[in-house]
């Protein structure tokens, strides 16, 4: 199974979109706080849309609490300061996309514990970043299209 970690989401319609792109790719979505929003929020839930019922969702109450659960697993840390592009690399079956916050991204100790694991999507010079919804969608369809899109029709 894909999983997407956003780490202290700050929009909630990005989380909405994010949480249509998990639940239409059976991908599990993993929120650590805090939230910039209450998951209850009508705008998530309207981004998600109808989709909401068929995501696997857990949240953590903080980085520290997650990597605890989950830091052992097969973590790619999505970050402009990547090495690599998110194209040269192998993405195991139950893989870990990690994705930081709108406004800063992931925590630079969060990238240089895990150096080799921090993957990056190509931009042209001068922009700062892709919006986050964008950004998920790209990966998860990657390691999906890698894996054979593994339970998903067409």
């Amino acid at each position: 199974m894909l999983n997407v970690v956003l780490v202290e989401p700050e929009i909630p319609q990005n989380t909405g979109n994010i949480s249509r792109t998990c639940a239409i790719t059976g991908a599990r979505l993993h929120l650590v706080r805090p939230l910039g929003f209450d998951i209850s929020d009508r705008a998530v839930k309207r981004a998600g849309l109808d989709y909401w019922h068929l995501l696997d969702l857990r949240v953590y109450e903080n980085l520290d609490e997650f990597l605890r659960m989950n830091g052992d697993r097969p973590l790619w840390l999505a970050t402009t300061k990547g090495r690599r592009r998110y194209t040269e690399v192998s993405y195991e079956e139950e893989c870990w996309l990690v994705f930081g916050r709108e406004s800063a991204g992931l925590p630079a100790w969060l990238r240089e514990k895990y150096p080799d694991r921090c993957i990056r999507i190509p931009m042209i010079e001068g922009a700062r970043s892709m919006n986050l919804g964008n950004a998920v969608a790209v990966l998860c369809y990657e390691a999906l299209r890698q894996q054979g899109f593994p339970g998903l029709l067409g």
